[in-house]
């Protein structure tokens, strides 16, 4: 009788999905029903703070969790008092792609999950997925769906950090403000050079990427995509919840009604 509810409330739409992307510097929770993005929530990676309420506010039903970094104990115990099943994804876990990376166990679930979202919205395309987050990554799919790799690239912060940590003199710019062509001040030519790079490096990666496949569709998505001016370009997608689509396709994927 259990599971014939839960059919029932499933084919009436009610069948509510929770994902969890927990990166390096934040975490993103994300409510879908039947497939529809429906709320988003970001907040710190080492406490979901959110979760409660989004348990109380939703009638979830299962759940998907990818994560970069150990989890902690707050979260392992917030994740076991809302009480519905949950799928930890790693490399092991069935996938709607072919996976050709050579060394699965080490790639990040987020670059995986990132390219999927991007399969499941242009489906039978080649795909080059750009994540400007922490670090900036390029992935690869496809017209066969088969994931072929990609490349991982220090983000905005991280290279003006490290201009400043790895020199006496340079300081530490913020990535906000003037970005001329050619810095006149110390602090311009940090953030030109960081900022129009990562523009310079985007834009090669695609250029190269067409290149070889001229039906190339190119997403951006992360959370520093502001490094990259789109509207200049009509060729580029951008979805910054590519990844939260993705880990949702992989759930849903997974999912073997009982």
């Amino acid at each position: 009788m259990a599971n014939f509810s839960l059919l029932c409330r499933r084919i009436k739409g009610t069948w509510v999905n929770l994902v969890i992307d927990i990166g390096n510097t934040a975490a993103k929770m994300a409510v879908f029903e039947r497939g529809i993005l429906v709320e988003t929530f970001h907040g710190n990676n080492h406490s979901l703070t959110d979760l409660p309420e989004i348990a109380k506010k939703y009638p979830l039903q299962k759940g998907i969790i990818s994560s970069t970094i150990t989890l902690t104990d707050d979260i392992r115990a917030q994740l076991d008092a809302i009480g519905i099943s949950l799928l930890y994804v790693n490399s092991e876990t069935p996938i709607p792609i072919t996976n050709l990376y050579k060394t699965p166990q080490t790639l990040g679930m987020d670059r995986l999950a990132a390219i999927i979202g991007a399969n499941e919205l242009k489906p039978k395309m080649d795909l080059l997925v750009v994540d400007a987050g922490t670090c900036i990554t390029y992935d690869f799919l496809n017209a066969k769906g088969e994931y072929l790799g990609g490349n991982i690239s220090p983000g905005i912060n991280m290279r003006l950090k490290a201009l400043h940590k790895f020199t006496d003199k340079l300081p530490l710019v913020s990535p906000d403000g003037e970005t001329p062509v050619w810095g006149d001040t110390t602090d311009t030519a940090i953030r030109a050079g960081v900022v129009n790079g990562i523009a310079l490096e985007i834009e090669g990666y695609i250029q190269q990427a067409k290149e070889r496949y001229p039906s190339l569709v190119v997403f951006l998505t992360g959370g520093d995509g502001f490094a990259f001016d789109t509207n200049k370009r009509n060729d580029i997608l951008t979805d910054k919840y590519l990844v939260l689509k993705g880990l949702n396709r992989i759930l849903n994927y997974n999912d073997t009604p009982s």
